[in-house]
C-alpha cells in the first residue's frame, strides 16, 4: 500500500517529526474489530509512505494514519477500504472480566472513570501466570512502557493513548484518557517483555 499526504491546499507534505521513534504509525482494523495491526510504513519520498499488508479475511477494514507534520500537531487520518472476500462479522461484546492470559502472562485492566467525558485512568497490571509473580521488567516499546489504541464500536472514534510514566517497567502501566461518548469501545494495549510484543484486547461499555 502506498500512502501519499497532502495539505488542504493540495501541496505535498514531505517533512515529518519523529513520533515515538517512527514517522508514521498505521493502525489497521477489520470492521468487526476482531483484527488489529499496528504497523510502521517506510518513508520513500515526496510525501509518500509504503507498507506491505496482509489481511486475514475480506470485508471492510479501516486504516488510521497517525503522524506529525514538521512543526505541526499530531494528526490522524482514517479511511475505509474494501478487501475481497467475506469478513468474520463477529459481534463486539463488552467483557465482564477484564483479565487475559497471553504468552504465560496474566494481564488485568482496571478502569477508573468509565463514563462519557470523564477523566479515565486505565491501569494494566502484569503477573507471571504460573507463579503469580509480578512482572517488573517490561521493556520499552517504541520509546515507552506501552501504547494503547481505543476505538468505538463503529470505528469512528479513535484514541491513541500514551502512558503517564513512559519509563515504567511494571508491574503496572497507567494511561489517562477520556471517552467522548457512551457506547461500546475496544481497547488494545501493546507492551514488550523479553523481546516479544504482547497485544492484549479488552472490550468495555461506557455508560452515563
Amino acid at each position: 500500500m502506498t500512502i501519499g499526504l497532502r495539505d488542504e491546499a493540495g501541496a505535498v507534505i514531505d517533512k515529518f517529526d519523529v513520533n515515538h521513534e517512527k514517522l508514521m504509525h498505521l493502525i489497521v482494523v477489520s470492521e468487526d474489530l476482531s483484527h488489529f495491526e499496528h504497523l510502521h510504513p517506510e518513508y520513500e519520498w515526496n510525501g509518500t509512505f509504503r507498507v506491505d499488508l496482509t489481511f486475514p479475511a475480506g470485508g471492510r477494514h479501516k486504516l488510521f494514519a497517525d503522524f506529525v507534520p514538521s512543526g505541526g500537531a499530531q494528526t490522524t487520518i482514517g479511511e475505509w477500504i474494501d478487501v475481497e472476500g467475506e469478513g468474520a462479522g463477529r459481534p463486539v461484546v463488552p467483557e465482564a472480566e477484564l483479565a487475559k492470559t497471553i504468552d504465560g502472562k496474566r494481564i488485568e485492566l482496571d478502569i477508573a472513570g468509565l463514563s462519557p467525558n470523564a477523566d479515565a485512568m486505565l491501569t494494566f497490571s502484569f503477573k507471571d501466570a504460573p507463579s503469580g509473580r509480578p512482572i517488573d521488567d517490561l521493556e520499552p516499546y517504541l520509546g515507552a512502557v506501552g501504547h494503547v489504541v481505543i476505538l468505538s464500536e463503529d470505528a469512528e472514534t479513535y484514541l491513541h493513548v500514551h502512558p503517564a510514566d513512559e519509563a515504567s517497567t511494571g508491574p503496572e502501566a497507567t494511561f489517562h484518557t477520556s471517552f467522548p461518548s457512551s457506547g461500546t469501545y475496544k481497547i488494545w494495549g501493546q507492551f514488550q517483555h523479553q523481546g516479544r510484543l504482547i497485544t492484549v484486547p479488552f472490550v468495555v461499555n461506557v455508560t452515563k
